[in-house]
């Protein structure tokens, strides 16, 4: 889990950060906190949150916390 990286509390806040960014690329890292690979992704988008931030803006969304998007990628699974 990352404390520095924005997290989204519910799909209303999810779909707020959606629509008002207008100028930036809005990335968004649906999954777990507790998850390793979450961990490393979290890591990496630290790393260049403050190289892209002119064009791109960095949300994580914990999907045991925020459920909303769970069924719409239930057909998505881990490869």
């Amino acid at each position: 889990m990352s404390y520095f990286l924005p997290h989204l509390p519910s799909g209303w806040h999810v779909d707020e950060a959606i629509k008002s960014e207008e100028d930036r690329v809005v990335v968004i890292r649906f999954g777990h906190d507790w998850d390793s690979q979450c961990m490393t992704m979290d890591e990496t988008l630290y790393s260049v949150a403050e190289k892209v931030q002119n064009f791109a803006v960095i949300y994580l969304v914990d999907i045991t916390e925020v459920p909303d998007f769970n069924k719409i990628w239930s057909n998505f699974k881990d490869v």
